[in-house]
């Protein structure tokens, strides 16, 4: 007789817990190496004695495993019975920073554990806490509406309300350190939020902007006529409107330089204006159904590794692929893919004070424009598909592959196809062609569905994740005629290892585990399905560029490939939006699933 699923628990507070295991036990087995097998698992703890035990009742390749009950059990062998997420987190938090995470840190966790490490750990401690609380609030409250009926019609905006766990390999999924409970309600896409903006009226002198305005969503206007339209408020003169957050907005009016401005005259609070916007998962950027942009604004929060305002590259990187994207740079990936696309970012706008001592310098109160086209609602985020949703049913993606007809085997496998062909393949072709290497993980890759949930095609969203091959960098500059770019320019083989975990591991290796996970394929199955269209695309990408099927072909022939630590990156206190791009995570090897497709061996 098979278990009931702790995820599915009827009280909420219960299933946030399981998951909040789920995810400790994920990220313990990826990044210290221990093997999973399907049955028993015991994580001993060397520092306290103390150990960790459950049972893998479903064993994944792609690392999507799922766990029984987690026991505490004592160096005397008693099982002290069920043990919180809490307690857990802080056992194994201590246990990586006592007995360190590589060889410098285990040298020196061996005489002390430097403060600043324990007051991360302690720190991680807290925000699990936080995101337990919050992910219970979430199944809750998502239960009673689907029991009551109630559902987004929107269709890319309930797969953007569908994170409801959050990564599954991370040890704090749903911390948002400062958002209150209240404000939880009008700002979480979990909770099908919305809100209207804060806006700030500036002096031009104070003001930076720029903008495509044949761009896609632009109509012909600059950024100010943009957000003035938006705001459908009067600003006086040539003064220009400025949209916040309000969470953000409520910070900023308690920070000195926003403050000297308001104190000065150059900066006015309008206070809270227009339409009811949306938030998507990523919080910070706003969905207006029909409106022609959207807009991703700074935010304050800590959000899992990091907080969430712009820098200035970032507002310059968008409009520089917008420009080289209109100047021709990736015609050939887009004839090549003609159902694959980049979503543009084609104006921002900053209260930098451009004429400071110093000059300009981003200040908190900073919006990008990103096009939202007309058929948006066509699109769904990749996250959102492949989504747990305990206690309300499979993933999105495990309930359109469960309603086609014939098999759902047959069904996942040629679902699995087209999302390789239409929107993994591309995001390689378009690093073939150009050097440009998307941070495609599940959040950025957006997935455009048939009415019949068959993949139509792919897009990528970012304003920040554009890395360019160091290699690639003139032929990128004969294009732009610029003297540098503000895309991230690194060695090639910090792209090959970044894209191997964002494409690979965080992206495609997603969709295989969550219809394995759904109980729809075999996963082994599913990766030598990936693996044969990684195979036929092989000549595309050879064409498409120098070495173009380099990245390709070492995802098929490596028996290791670089994987992201979660919880070491975080124990290591890297923000990873400030953090320089060749530290900017902790990475780790770890076995290749497609090696074991390959050698049709189960570990």
């Amino acid at each position: 007789m098979t278990p009931p699923d702790p995820l599915a628990n009827g009280d909420a507070a219960a299933a946030s817990a399981h998951a909040h295991l789920e995810a400790l036990l994920r990220c313990w087995l990826r990044e210290t190496g221990l093997e999973a097998t399907a049955g028993p698992l015991t994580v001993s703890l060397r520092r306290s004695g103390l150990a960790l035990a459950t049972e893998v009742t479903h064993r994944s390749p792609t690392d999507w495993h799922r766990f029984g009950a987690v026991r505490l059990i004592r160096a005397d062998g008693v099982d002290v019975g069920p043990v919180d997420p809490v307690l857990a987190v802080a056992l194994l938090a201590d246990e990586a920073a006592r007995l360190g995470w590589d060889d410098e840190s285990a040298r020196q966790a061996a005489t002390s554990v430097p403060p600043a490490v324990a007051d991360e750990v302690a720190d991680l401690v807290g925000r699990t806490a936080e995101s337990l609380t919050r992910v219970a609030r979430y199944l809750d409250v998502r239960r009673r509406q689907d029991a009551e009926g109630e559902h987004e019609e929107d269709g890319f905006l309930a797969a953007e309300q569908a994170l409801l766990l959050g990564h599954l390999r991370h040890p704090a999924p749903k911390s948002r350190d400062g958002l209150s409970a209240a404000e939880d309600e009008r700002y979480a896409p979990e909770l099908r939020g919305g809100f209207a903006l804060h806006w700030f009226e500036a002096d031009p002198t104070v003001v930076s902007h720029d903008a495509a305005i044949d761009g896609p969503g632009m109509l012909g206007r600059d950024t100010p006529a943009l957000f003035a339209e938006l705001s459908g408020l009067a600003a006086d003169s040539d003064r220009v409107l400025l949209p916040a957050h309000p969470w953000q907005a409520r910070d900023l009016l308690h920070r000195p330089r926003i403050q000297a401005l308001l104190a000065a005259g150059t900066l006015r609070d309008r206070g809270v204006a227009g339409p009811r916007w949306r938030p998507t998962s990523s919080l910070r950027t706003v969905y207006l159904p029909g409106e022609t942009v959207m807009l991703k604004l700074s935010l304050g929060l800590r959000l899992t590794n990091s907080r969430r305002e712009f820098t200035r590259t970032e507002l310059l990187r968008g409009l520089e692929v917008q420009r080289l994207l209109a100047c021709g740079l990736a015609d050939a990936t887009f004839a090549a893919h003609p159902d694959f696309r980049v979503l543009r970012d084609p104006a921002w706008a900053a209260l930098d004070e451009p004429a400071r001592a110093g000059g300009p310098a981003v200040s908190g109160l900073e919006a990008a424009v990103r096009e939202s086209p007309v058929d948006i609602t066509e699109f769904r985020c990749l996250a959102g598909l492949v989504a747990p949703r305990p206690g309300l049913g499979r993933s999105m993606l495990g309930e359109i592959v469960a309603a086609s007809d014939g098999p759902n085997s047959a069904a996942a496998a040629e679902w699995t196809a087209d999302y390789v062909d239409r929107v993994l393949v591309p995001m390689l072709h378009l690093y073939a062609a150009t050097g440009i290497g998307l941070e495609g993980h599940q959040q950025n890759t957006l997935v455009r569905l048939d009415p019949d949930g068959r993949v139509a095609g792919g897009a990528f969203r970012d304003n920040q994740g554009y890395y360019l091959a160091a290699s690639r960098l003139p032929d990128l500059l004969r294009v732009s005629r610029a003297s540098a770019s503000t895309l991230a320019v690194v060695d090639d083989p910090v792209v090959d290892e970044r894209l191997s975990y964002y494409l690979l591991r965080n992206q495609a290796l997603a969709v295989v585990g969550a219809l394995g996970v759904d109980g729809l394929a075999d996963e082994r199955e599913l990766l030598g399905v990936l693996a044969d269209r990684l195979r036929a695309a092989l000549p595309g990408l050879a064409e498409a560029g120098p070495d173009g099927d380099r990245l390709a072909r070492r995802w098929l022939d490596a028996d290791t490939l670089p994987c992201k630590a979660n919880m070491l990156t975080r124990l290591k206190g890297i923000d990873e939006v400030l953090a320089p791009l060749d530290n900017q995570s902790v990475y780790l090897r770890a076995p290749n699933p497609l090696a074991e497709s390959r050698l049709g061996a189960s570990r």
